[in-house]
């Protein structure tokens, strides 16, 4: 699957720093090789039933900086993000609007491709939906078959055995209780009440053909399509590697689907699935997450459809840590307009070479220490403060591009 163009990302002169991130796993700061060349990222994309709304974009900004800080340090990434086009979400949804599924799908990816490339993201090196993916996932599910690790219903449902043994063992990524997972598995897409299952965490690998829905022939598996957790396993293997040096995504993926994307990788492959694991805080409105299910979406699309500097709306979302939870307001929207203007207006009046250089080393310095992308642009502020009339055309390039570089902000 196609993704999207990539911005031009300017050369800055010198080596960041490898960046420390959170990991939820380790429930502190991940193991990262001080000399680390080479990394592996896998991102969770979206499920395309909808545009995407500031908690996607919160995501996917803050994975971008990952992966502008690690060049920046001269570490060589893969990265690799799928995307769910089919699932029960897409199919309900194209249901109820009476369109194809596959239309409405295809529609998304392209507003969603837009966005990002509004948002000036580096698209992954590979990008793979879940259709092209089906042949693999059968084979996967069928080697879990052959392991133990997984079982038919009569209606020909394949399920994975959480109690399936396997090193390090189910649970240790989220990390939860097992009444925490039951409360959170019913209300992330799981089926804990399904009869016949032997766990009630045990989750879907192949959903057999159901009338009026699409379906693949699944070999021994009979036809049917993929479960959503074997999906990210299987893409993440044949397109990053394992182990991977960060799996991502938003924090409401910790449990169900990393736990089980870890739990299918390992019992497949007997590898450790990732080093650490990233998530990224919620984005909410009116008081409550944003989501599609509660109506109360910020689209990328409409924000720039009504004339907003996608360069405004990633200044918003990088004033943000990566990991906090936050609440959306048109006030935040209108700081972020404020600084990025105060930010260009300094670019024009030009800034002295060390100035610049100094900037420079704070922003790496602050983006090596859990991304810390709010510190970076209080840099901004006080290169800008500081900023007077009669630098020089050196000093103004150097402090553009490495704003660039490093944060995705054009300020041209």
């Amino acid at each position: 699957m196609k993704s999207w163009s990539a911005p031009q990302i300017p050369t800055v002169s010198g080596r960041g720093k490898r960046p420390t991130v959170f990991c939820t796993s380790h429930r502190g700061p991940a193991e990262t090789p001080r000399k680390l060349k080479e990394a592996r990222l896998y991102v969770c994309g979206i499920t395309p039933y909808d545009a995407t709304h500031l908690g996607h974009a919160a995501t996917y900004v803050a994975f971008d900086v990952l992966l502008r800080t690690w060049k920046d340090a001269g570490v060589d990434v893969t990265y690799a993000q799928n995307i769910t086009d089919v699932d029960d979400p897409l199919l309900e949804r194209a249901d109820a609007l009476g369109v194809d599924w596959r239309e409405l799908a295809e529609s998304q990816i392209d507003l969603f491709r837009s966005d990002m490339q509004h948002l000036r993201v580096i698209p992954p090196d590979a990008y793979i939906g879940a259709v092209e993916s089906v042949d693999r996932v059968v084979d996967a599910v069928t080697r879990l078959l052959d392991k133990r690790a997984a079982y038919t219903l009569e209606n020909g449902d394949v399920y994975y055995r959480v109690a399936t043994r396997i090193e390090p063992p189910f649970g240790s990524t989220s990390r939860l209780e097992r009444h925490e997972m039951l409360e959170l598995f019913a209300e992330r897409g799981g089926d804990p009440e399904t009869p016949g299952k032997e766990d009630p965490l045990d989750p879907l690998l192949w959903r057999s053909e159901r009338p009026g829905e699409p379906s693949w022939d699944g070999g021994r598996l009979g036809p049917g399509r993929p479960g959503w957790h074997i999906e990210c396993a299987v893409i993440a293997h044949d397109h990053a590697g394992f182990p991977l040096t960060v799996q991502g995504g938003g924090s409401d993926l910790v449990f169900p689907h990393h736990e089980m994307c870890a739990a299918h990788a390992t019992a497949l492959t007997g590898e450790k699935f990732a080093k650490a694991y990233m998530h990224v805080g919620m984005v909410g409105y009116e008081g409550e997450k944003m989501s599609k299910s509660k109506g109360n979406l910020v689209l990328v699309s409409k924000l720039v459809e009504q004339g907003e500097d996608p360069m405004a709306i990633r200044t918003l979302l990088l004033s943000h840590h990566y990991r906090s939870d936050w609440m959306y307001t048109d006030g935040l929207l209108a700081e972020a307009r404020t600084r990025l203007a105060a930010w260009r207006a300094a670019a024009r009046n030009g800034t002295d070479p060390e100035a610049a250089e100094a900037t420079l080393r704070d922003m790496r310095e602050n983006l090596g220490d859990d991304l810390d992308a709010p510190a970076a642009l209080d840099d901004l502020d006080e290169w800008a403060d500081s900023t007077n009339e009669g630098g020089t055309a050196e000093g103004t390039q150097l402090i553009v591009d490495a704003v660039d570089a490093l944060l995705g902000i054009d300020l041209r």
